[in-house]
């Protein structure tokens, strides 16, 4: 069983399982009944997304020493004990079914999700 780290969107992969949108708002211009199938997300998950100011601060990085200082703040806030406890459930679930956490960033590598590839992996979670 697994987790994949996907760009919501995106056609789904023949395994993926539930999409989590784990983004601070929902697709613009997208009726709410056509999340789904669309490729967006099954369920809406904020809880797991940068704060408004922690989202913009990744907006405006354009150097690594940026991206570092907003990657440390958005960690920072995944510490905190009810974010931790969602990456927590999410590794565990990662180890009994599959499923995908993912946002809209074309790039995962400058995404919040990059950063939560890596919290999965740390909490032992099977990251695709």
């Amino acid at each position: 069983m697994t987790v994949r780290i996907v760009q919501l969107g995106t056609p789904r992969a023949t395994d993926e399982g539930l999409r989590i949108g784990t983004v601070r708002r929902p697709p613009r211009g997208v009726p709410k009944e056509k999340f789904a199938s669309q490729n967006w997300y099954d369920v809406w998950y904020p809880n797991l997304a940068p704060s408004v100011e922690t989202m913009k601060q990744a907006q405006a990085a354009d150097t690594p020493a940026l991206w570092a200082a907003f990657v440390k703040k958005f960690r920072a806030e995944m510490a905190q004990p009810d974010a931790a406890r969602s990456l927590d459930l999410l590794a565990a679930l990662s180890r009994t079914s599959h499923f995908s956490v993912g946002c809209y960033c074309d790039d995962e590598a400058r995404c919040h999700r990059s950063v939560l590839r890596a919290l999965l992996q740390e909490r032992g979670a099977d990251v695709v």
